[in-house]
């Protein structure tokens, strides 16, 4: 009995969700729910502003130093906040204060374990992605759980050529690694770019969903 209340509320949470995700402009897809599938950059930033709410009232207030940073795939939901950074006398090294912020971060890991755990749970269960956890303080970032996703390509040989430098330079133990380690110089040396990118994407999926409907649609709605 407890175990068929478990998955009713799952399903009713999810289907909740979805209505409002659908509710707010983002177009359903047959077949796959909005809480799982993100394909546009409009329905990536809907899903991505109902996370953020969703959190907001189901976290603690006081479980971060700060405002939560959330970053949503289709596969992870990634929540990442600050941690009150330890009083150190201002002459204190950059060394020692690096130390004692990573010293902060592990204690407030282990005392939030179990707040964290519980929210994870509940929420994995209605946005159908895996939770991961991380926190800030000062210089220091940590991620405590992150999903290592494969994303399979294929590559031109001059492009295999790169990989293969990075490997035998021992920049990357392998081609996989040095595939990632490419994907990461991208992001740190073009954030601003791809920033801008998303907000054109997003702009420009709004003003088509704005626009003028199909023939056939009107056709439907005068039926």
């Amino acid at each position: 009995m407890a175990s068929a209340l478990k998955v009713s509320t799952a399903r009713t949470l999810s289907v909740t969700f979805c209505s409002s995700v659908n509710g707010g402009g983002v177009p359903a897809r047959k077949g796959k729910s909005a809480a799982r599938y993100v394909g546009s950059a409009m329905e990536r930033a809907a899903v991505r502003d109902e996370v953020d709410r969703w959190f907001a009232t189901h976290l603690p207030p006081d479980l971060y130093a700060g405002p939560l940073e959330v970053r949503v795939d289709r596969e992870e939901v990634l929540a990442v906040g600050p941690v009150a950074e330890p009083d150190l006398d201002a002459a204190t090294s950059d060394g020692l204060r690096a130390a004692a912020c990573g010293a902060a971060v592990h204690r407030f890991r282990e005392a939030t374990r179990e707040v964290r755990t519980r929210t994870a749970l509940e929420a994995e269960q209605l946005f159908g992605r895996k939770v991961s956890w991380g926190a800030t303080c000062g210089p220091v970032r940590v991620l405590f759980t992150s999903l290592s996703v494969p994303v399979m390509t294929r590559l031109r040989i001059a492009e295999r050529e790169v990989l293969d430098v990075l490997v035998d330079a021992s920049v990357a133990r392998s081609r996989s690694d040095a595939l990632a380690w490419c994907v990461r110089l991208v992001g740190q040396h073009e954030a601003e770019w791809l920033e801008e990118l998303q907000g054109a994407l997003t702009h420009v999926e709004k003003v088509r969903a704005a626009g003028p409907k199909s023939s056939q649609a009107q056709g439907e709605d005068a039926s």
